[in-house]
């Protein structure tokens, strides 16, 4: 018989309503991370097996191996490397091998985005930090989507 463990600890998972199409949210995730996520933003992610990189400033990066992509419904990157060089932090590669799983449903007025970030949890040491940054730049796609304008980090 197997034990299921009930101590498991949630992956952060984030449910966002856009007032767009499918193919528009799939376009901003694939082909425009600079204009919601950051402007140091560095090769393709439109095909899988592409790799990029976003940095925020010095300090901060993170490396993505794009290994899944549906059209219009799915998208799923691995992190690959990444930094987060901030003082508070002892562990500051907690990202690296963490999965980025983005869920799109929708139709022609408005979309369901379901981020789940597999491995970005409570127990580790920058869950506060991450998950407050993940809420502020999905409220940058989710302007970026509805006005035309995100507020990605700037260079």
């Amino acid at each position: 018989m197997k034990t299921i463990n009930t101590n498991s600890v949630e992956n952060y998972v984030h449910t966002l309503g856009i007032n767009t199409t499918a193919d528009k949210v799939y376009q901003a995730l694939t082909d425009k991370i600079p204009l919601w996520w950051t402007e140091w933003f560095e090769g393709p992610s439109s095909e899988v097996g592409n790799l990029f990189t976003i940095r925020f400033g010095d300090n901060i990066h993170k490396t993505m191996r794009v290994k899944e992509l549906t059209a219009n419904t799915k998208i799923v990157w691995l992190v690959e490397d990444s930094l987060i060089a901030l003082p508070e932090l002892k562990n500051q590669t907690e990202w690296i091998g963490t999965t980025i799983i983005w869920e799109i449903e929708g139709n022609n007025e408005s979309t369901q985005i379901k981020l789940t970030h597999i491995g970005l949890n409570p127990a580790i040491e920058c869950y506060e930090i991450c998950s407050n940054g993940w809420l502020q730049f999905l409220g940058s796609l989710k302007k970026f989507l509805e006005t035309g304008e995100g507020a990605p980090y700037k260079k």
